[in-house]
């Protein structure tokens, strides 16, 4: 991990205590917070505070302290503003408008195909998608306190990061001048926060889902691609460039199946939705069970083995079997006190692909380091990538970092807010 600098420490700490806030659900005194995080009194005081004037949080009324002066109640203030969270994947773009308290509010969905891949087409579909949200909330542009973007690829640390690269087979940044984030600050007035999927995730189960109690975390995402979240003493691993996580791309079967990477025998390429349907089909290419979309093929998947199906259940226990060869590699290096397996095809098929793959990690993993792991599928509710995100515009704004406020005036729209 990098040095850390006082402003750092103090950032973290602001950071921690929010979080302890949004995990308790319900109203609570500086005391609890300070037994909670452990962090003093003073320090308490002072966060608090901090957030209050931001108008993060608010009082909520006084509880008894059993003698002296009563004690103050905090809460999130979920009435201050909006925040927009988006999920921009290879084949859909998702908004989703949450509360301060990161409540759902309301949600749009695009399907985009590779022809969209462009950061102006990319921008114009976030754009009508947060505007029609906007639009049937009857909210106007100052409601918005933050957006949080999820982008596919590696982070560029100016300019956000890579759209699109597995799909494209390159690594290099897909928008070097920014030309994405500008757009959507010149639409919404303030500059979006951007982040890649495996880290928006990790945040959203630091926060919300299996990370919460967890002090050295990996969150698996488990989609059309691959890869792993990292946090270290709760505090998200980016890596040198930014760029921790690629263990969709690490080497699993030397000379093995042709990656979309490019490489071969990547993690990806066997345990990816991909890399799913090259077992169903390496099985028997005829099986009914297989269809032109990948997506249709992993529900067929989930439904058949929901049937205790065999076919189904042995292509299930062979993809587990070769995941937990991969996630033994992952524990032995990273030693982990919690991993999680989320994103969609977690959801659809890990009630199989766990104790598969947990078993086949048992034979490859050091028993110290196998004997620490908490294993999970996520319990995040909802769209855990936008939650994720939409939690870092929250950080942003809370920090002074992009989104804290407006860069430029926002458009104008003819929705407006009934109170």
């Amino acid at each position: 991990m990098r040095p850390r600098s006082s402003r750092d420490i103090r950032r973290e700490n602001r950071f921690d205590l929010l979080r302890r806030v949004y995990s308790a659900e319900r109203a609570v005194t500086r005391q609890w917070l300070a037994a909670e995080t452990g962090l003093s009194p003073a320090t308490v005081a002072t966060l608090t505070t901090e957030l209050l004037a931001l108008g993060v949080l608010v009082e909520v009324g006084r509880e008894d302290s059993g003698g002296g002066r009563p004690r103050a109640r905090l809460a999130v203030n979920g009435d201050h503003g909006v925040l927009v969270g988006v999920d921009v994947a290879e084949t859909y773009v998702r908004a989703d408008l949450f509360d301060l308290a990161l409540r759902g509010l309301d949600s749009g969905h695009r399907e985009i195909g590779p022809e969209d891949h462009q950061p102006d087409v990319v921008a114009r579909h976030v754009v009508d998608l947060v505007r029609g949200i906007f639009d049937r909330g009857r909210l106007t542009r100052d409601r918005l306190l933050g957006i949080g973007v999820s982008l596919p690829g590696q982070r560029h640390t100016d300019s956000g990061v890579s759209l699109f690269p597995a799909a494209t087979g390159a690594y290099e940044d897909g928008d070097p001048e920014g030309r994405f984030r500008g757009l959507l600050a010149d639409a919404f007035g303030s500059e979006p926060f951007l982040e890649n999927p495996l880290k928006a995730s990790t945040v959203a189960e630091l926060w919300f889902g299996g990370g919460r109690a967890a002090h050295d975390l990996a969150v698996v995402t488990l989609g059309t691609g691959v890869g792993v979240g990292i946090a270290v003493d709760q505090r998200l691993y980016r890596g040198a460039t930014d760029a921790a996580g690629e263990w969709g791309h690490t080497l699993l079967v030397p000379g093995g199946r042709t990656c979309r990477c490019g490489r071969t025998g990547c993690v990806e390429a066997y345990v990816g939705a991909p890399g799913i349907v090259a077992t169903l089909r390496e099985r028997d290419p005829r099986d009914p069970l297989l269809h032109a979309d990948e997506s249709a093929t992993v529900d067929a998947l989930a439904s058949a083995a929901g049937r205790d199906d065999p076919r189904a259940l042995a292509v299930l226990d062979e993809v587990g079997a070769t995941l937990g060869v991969a996630l033994a590699n992952l524990v032995n290096v990273l030693n982990p006190d919690t991993v999680v397996l989320g994103s969609w095809v977690a959801t659809r098929l890990g009630r199989w692909l766990l104790p598969a793959a947990r078993d086949g990690a048992a034979t490859h993993a050091l028993p110290r380091n196998l004997a620490a792991v908490d294993w999970r599928l996520s319990g995040v509710e909802g769209h855990a990538v936008s939650l994720g995100v939409a939690a870092l515009a929250l950080e942003g704004l809370v920090a002074g970092g992009p989104s804290a406020a407006p860069r430029r005036d926002p458009v104008p729209t003819t929705a407006h807010r009934e109170r």
